[in-house]
């Protein structure tokens, strides 16, 4: 009689236990992005997808003027991402002028350059949202003009000295030669034997 009174004993605090350890894994599977038909999307690319969104959605708001009212851009929706690694974080191209949605790897390289800066922007509002007291009033560009064309190179020049005036700086960093006519006020760095010199 005392064993079976154990053993009824231990066989109810087992369920308790395996109950308990259900609802745990149940948890620890959706924080984990490992719900069977599911994007795979762990807790923490769930909110880094929110502020995402949020930067995304600010860039959005510069881009309608930058790219002449031709597209915007769009976290991809949670049915269209992919199955493996981390997902949440991949962009869609809304062309504004036929209505449809790209890859944003299909675009040009002065849409790039373009939807690269609206980003950067984008975030540096987000930041600024976010903490009151911190105000980005410096970007430097470090890449990007190289892939551009004579006609998208003067619209990114175009932008950049929109922004650049103010409380706002806009520095950029460029090896193209034609981007030196096109700047007023700039540094050149040249290299000889002796090492880097600097002139205004």
């Amino acid at each position: 009689g005392k064993i079976y009174d154990r053993l009824s004993r231990l066989l109810r605090d087992y369920g308790k236990e395996q109950a308990e350890f259900a609802r745990v894994r149940h948890l620890s599977r959706i924080a984990n992005g490992q719900m069977a038909g599911m994007a795979r999307m762990d807790f923490q690319t769930y909110m880094q997808r929110r502020y995402f969104q949020q930067m995304v959605d600010a860039a959005n708001r510069r881009l309608v003027g930058m790219s002449g009212r031709q597209f915007l851009l769009e976290c991809r929706s949670l049915e269209n991402l992919g199955r493996q690694g981390e997902a949440g974080l991949d962009l869609d191209v809304y062309s504004l002028v036929n209505d449809s949605i790209r890859d944003v790897k299909t675009l040009s390289g002065g849409e790039s350059f373009i939807a690269a800066l609206a980003l950067a922007l984008g975030m540096a509002d987000v930041i600024q949202q976010e903490a009151g007291k911190i105000h980005v009033d410096t970007l430097f560009i470090d890449e990007g003009f190289g892939s551009l064309d004579e006609n998208a190179r003067n619209q990114a020049i175009r932008i950049l000295n929109e922004l650049a005036g103010g409380d706002r700086l806009v520095g950029i960093i460029s090896h193209v030669s034609e981007l030196k006519e096109q700047i007023e006020q700039k540094i050149v760095v040249t290299k000889t034997d002796k090492g880097s010199r600097l002139a205004m």
